[in-house]
């Protein structure tokens, strides 16, 4: 997974990373940015889980997100139906 389209499409992925860890507020989203390191920690911070935990859940996030989030086709957007 490329981190830095993550952090380039952070705003529209936010919505997926509050569905996935509600206890996570806006402020630590917007710490986040889109920063693989500052959500893992976040969440091991919220969660009260280990740091492999964590990181666990990022990976498995990032699988969820699929290809088509973050590295569309061209011309096509991440919400458009295909």
């Amino acid at each position: 997974m490329n981190w830095d389209r993550i952090e380039g499409n952070w705003k529209q992925l936010k919505g997926k990373a509050v569905e996935q860890w509600g206890k996570l507020t806006d402020d630590d989203f917007d710490v986040v940015a889109g920063r693989r390191d500052q959500l893992a920690g976040k969440i091991q911070e919220r969660y009260g889980c280990a740091k492999d935990e964590a990181e666990r859940q990022v990976t498995d996030w990032e699988r969820k997100l699929g290809d088509e989030w973050i590295a569309p086709k061209p011309g096509v957007r991440p919400t458009d139906k295909v």
